[in-house]
């Protein structure tokens, strides 16, 4: 079911990718440059944003940090000025460091709080009064199934990935009578050097280019929540509707944690 307007063409269309250096965001820049999509494209690394971004179409390069919010504002004018405006936003930024209950520190989880949380909420404030004055756009923000129910060595990981479908669900709430597509992202095991930490065997283990592919058919299709790969994530959803007496002893069974 449709819960967002479908996007039927991608030519010219202004996207802007925030964390599009590697793995997902740098996969979905590539696919969307490639339908003829406008892309402008934030992450820390200038010169991995250029290599990206090199003959590949009509391309903006603005490096940020996603912890300052003066560094979203001042992109996003500079879009502005180049394009007219954004259509599409993708919050797609963060970082995963596999914690135990023994291992937490405050910094460890302030680290994944600015990055994984914080920078959507600097984010969105410097697109939303534009694609609310013309009635269109989108916002998506990048969650993970580890945002589903808690999970061993995700103490940090996953509460923030929890907020982020949280988040996207309120703002669906507001947008959606305004005009304006709210959309989810909730892969599961993705090749990414974050998920190379993990020490275990990722089942339905997908590589960023497939992941990519998976989120353009989503937004094309005007889906709230695009999770993928489904032979996976549909096994986590039903995981969700478990009594706590019965899911904690199957996630450690799963897991062997």
């Amino acid at each position: 079911m449709s819960l967002n307007p479908r996007i039927a063409a991608w030519k010219d269309r202004r996207v802007w990718l925030v964390g599009a250096s590697t793995g997902i965001g740098a996969a979905l820049a590539r696919s969307l440059l490639a339908r003829g999509a406008k892309v402008a494209v934030s992450a820390r690394s200038a010169g991995r944003l250029r290599a990206l971004v090199a003959g590949r179409g009509e391309a903006l390069i603005l490096p940020l940090d996603v912890t300052r919010p003066e560094d979203f504002s001042g992109a996003h004018a500079r879009i502005v000025k180049a394009w007219g405006g954004v259509d599409l936003a993708v919050y797609l930024a963060g970082t995963y460091q596999p914690t135990r209950a023994w291992e937490l520190t405050v910094e460890r989880a302030r680290a994944h709080v600015e990055a994984n949380l914080m920078g959507a909420f600097h984010m969105l404030p410097a697109v939303l009064p534009d694609m609310l004055a013309r009635g269109s756009g989108g916002v998506a923000l990048v969650s993970s199934v580890a945002g589903y129910r808690g999970l061993p060595k995700s103490l940090c990981y996953g509460p923030t990935k929890a907020a982020l479908i949280n988040l996207a669900e309120g703002l669906y709430v507001d947008l959606a009578p305004k005009g304006i597509g709210t959309y989810v992202i909730n892969p599961g095991f993705v090749a990414t050097t974050l998920t190379a930490q993990n020490e275990f065997k990722m089942p339905a283990l997908i590589t960023p280019e497939l992941a990519a592919a998976e989120i353009v058919k989503g937004l094309e299709r005007g889906q709230f929540e695009i999770h993928f790969p489904k032979r996976f994530t549909s096994w986590l959803k039903m995981l969700r509707l478990l009594p706590y007496a019965a899911y904690f002893p199957a996630v450690r069974k799963f897991t062997g944690l």
